[in-house]
């Protein structure tokens, strides 16, 4: 009970156990379905004593019954010599003292063990911070335990896609705005996904810097002066600038990547993967060749280019030594080294998406600015269907386009860049959590019953 309410541990199972005697009562109570286990979607709560469990049944207690089934679960994977009993698990490093002392207060122990051979650990991001990017990433999948928690890097390039996709200093204002309620959990019923502020507020804040860039309040009102450029003005400038992003983004995805294959599989494996560090040198390479040709520097083209011909060559050697040989694992390499090619090229190209979207919104902000102009100078019901068009206008605009720079920059951050960073995936840390019944509902209390 003490490790139930500590919330910071989770225990090991034992496989295959059959149900106990609080959980086929459990059972029974739910009308003798099979799939829901004690942890469903019954809140579970523990009596401070061992309850009558006949008792819990004919009141129809799930919530104390759940508690006890789960209670009976954990105590099955127990490790019994004589009278002591051992309970294996993971703890997070920080919270091992405070569980001692709890432990310590009911004559139990804790003991840090050496990581056993072969298991990984579950993975537990970033606990405790305020502010976290954590779903992006456990959406997509989670990481292993060895691997880097991008969570971070993958918040603010997920915010600054979507701020260049949506640059309008008034629209990024409203996205603020609205991280401001769900902060707030206000209105009450979007309360459960208030622990997405922090998307949103950061890709608002990213839309205004963008839109200050762009010159863009509301459409090209020209209440702000063009700082940088004019979306429809120069297309083709935005358009480099975000191949140019996307390059940096992938080299930095290539090199987190070539991390954690050395990390889970050591420098032999890493040094041949197409996700580690012989495709990082291929990309790198790549990319040196291209700044060569365009900044007219030969040096950097040879030397680009011969770093890339060899981490293909070392990507090559990699894909070979996972097939069977011979022949056959000669064609499987070439087509498989063919489809590394021309993914690296590809996946480089697509974040021109980044300037395609930004200029879909700026397009879409100006049509609506100049129908409003054009109708303001038509007397006073012109200026009442300026009014009009521009709401409507804007909330459409604002709507449709927040909802494809979302999808748009959640695509490039999960195919991308995701899909290097990750090879193997992890399981989530799940601590048991249970409340003793008087914390919980200080109205409920259960006496057990005497015999007979």
């Amino acid at each position: 009970m003490r490790i139930a309410g500590a919330g910071c541990v989770e225990l090991d199972r034992a496989e295959e156990a059959p149900p106990g005697a609080a959980a086929v009562r459990l059972r029974r109570l739910r009308g003798g379905a099979t799939t829901a286990g004690p942890e469903s979607a019954t809140t579970a709560v523990l009596a401070a004593t061992a309850p009558d469990l006949d008792l819990l049944e004919e009141r129809r207690s799930l919530a104390l019954l759940a508690g006890e089934a789960q209670l009976e679960e954990r105590a099955d994977g127990a490790v019994l010599q004589g009278e002591v009993a051992a309970l294996a698990g993971w703890c997070p490093a920080t919270e091992v003292a405070r569980v001692a002392g709890r432990l310590a207060a009911a004559g139990g122990a804790l003991l840090p063990l050496p990581l056993p051979h072969g298991t990984d650990p579950p993975t537990l991001l970033r606990p405790g911070r305020p502010v976290s990017f954590a779903p992006l990433v456990t959406t997509y999948g989670t990481p292993a335990y060895r691997d880097l928690d991008p969570s971070w890097p993958a918040g603010v390039a997920y915010v600054a896609m979507f701020g260049i996709m949506f640059g309008d200093v008034g629209h990024g204002a409203l996205l603020v705005l609205g991280a401001l309620a769900l902060r707030l959990r206000r209105p009450h019923r979007f309360a459960r996904l208030s622990h997405l502020w922090p998307f949103l507020a950061g890709a608002g804040i990213a839309s205004m810097i963008a839109g200050a860039a762009y010159g863009e309040f509301f459409g090209p009102t020209g209440l702000l002066p063009v700082l940088w450029l004019s979306p429809l003005a120069d297309p083709a400038r935005l358009l480099a600038a975000s191949v140019i992003l996307g390059a940096a983004l992938l080299s930095v995805a290539h090199a987190a990547g070539a991390v954690n294959r050395v990390r889970e599989h050591g420098w032999g494996a890493a040094l041949f993967a197409a996700s580690g560090c012989a495709g990082l040198l291929f990309y790198l390479g790549l990319a040196l060749a291209a700044a060569g040709l365009l900044l007219h520097r030969p040096p950097a083209v040879v030397i680009g280019a011969c770093a890339a011909l060899v981490g293909l060559a070392l990507v090559a050697l990699g894909l070979f030594r996972a097939t069977a040989g011979g022949g056959a694992g000669c064609a499987e390499t070439a087509v498989r080294l063919f489809d590394v090619v021309v993914r690296t090229g590809t996946n480089s190209l697509s974040f021109a998406r980044l300037a395609a979207f930004g200029l879909t919104h700026a397009a879409l902000a100006g049509l609506v600015w100049r129908g409003t102009t054009g109708l303001a100078g038509r007397g006073a019901a012109g200026v009442v269907g300026a009014g009009l068009l521009f709401t409507v206008g804007t909330a459409v605009s604002f709507c449709l386009e927040a909802l494809v720079a979302g999808v748009q920059a959640l695509r490039l951050e999960f195919y991308e860049l995701f899909s290097r960073i990750f090879e193997t995936e992890g399981h989530p840390f799940r601590p048991w959590h249970v409340l003793p019944a008087e914390s919980a509902d200080r109205a409920t209390k259960v006496i057990p019953c005497s015999p007979g």
